[in-house]
């Protein structure tokens, strides 16, 4: 398939999530390399974040000298994902990009359900009133014990999120299998528990066929 067959076609939406210390973050140059190889245009972004707004709320949302309810957390989100979906993804989308999201809706719920306890029914109201309606192609959920997270991320300054105790990232943890067991076919479990390499393996195996469906 050439790039301008693709490119005539709408883009993917590929989300990856997971508590702190999953390797999210160093997965996605290896995801938009194996694209990219194969002729696909890539987008990375990553939320929060995303954009000039979703950056600025990022250094809020994860300030550790500030205090935020789960309330506060939760419109800081959504003001930054209209902005993104609407600015960054959505038009990448069009133009037959592959979008490669660090966070999206599923930490949302997962964090601020999950782990804030906030009602599952509001998330979905406030969504619903963003505007942000449409789910991914395809989330890669790297699971890990909260244990091994935290290991992982000892060495490093914490943000606000990071210094959260084990039980908060238990809770969301639960969540993220929760949302994975009921939409199999979009979340696909990644053990994040091995060595990094052999997770990368895992992803670019499960990564090649559903390119390929979804280009088709």
């Amino acid at each position: 398939m050439t790039v301008q067959e693709s490119t005539i076609r709408r883009g993917m939406f590929i989300t990856l999530e997971g508590i702190e210390g999953a390797g999210k973050s160093s997965a996605i140059p290896i995801l938009a390399a194996f694209c990219e190889a194969r002729g696909f245009a890539v987008i990375r972004t990553r939320e929060p974040g995303g954009g000039l707004l979703g950056e600025a709320l990022r250094s809020i949302f994860l300030n550790p000298e500030l205090t935020l309810d789960a309330q506060a957390e939760l419109l800081l989100l959504y003001a930054g994902r209209r902005d993104h979906w609407l600015n960054r993804i959505q038009p990448a989308l069009a133009e037959g990009k592959i979008v490669l999201c660090d966070r999206y809706e599923d930490s949302t719920y997962a964090y601020q359900s999950g782990g804030r306890g906030f009602p599952r029914e509001r998330i979905a109201e406030l969504a619903r009133w963003a505007g942000i309606t449409q789910a991914p192609d395809l989330t890669f959920w790297f699971d890990l014990s909260p244990e091994l997270g935290a290991a992982r991320i000892r060495a490093r300054k914490a943000d606000r999120l990071e210094q959260e105790h084990t039980a908060f990232f238990t809770r969301a943890r639960t969540v993220f299998a929760e949302r994975q067991a009921a939409e199999p076919e979009r979340i696909l479990r990644i053990d994040a528990a091995v060595p990094i390499d052999e997770v990368h393996v895992a992803l670019l195996e499960a990564l090649a066929p559903r390119l390929q469906r979804h280009y088709a």
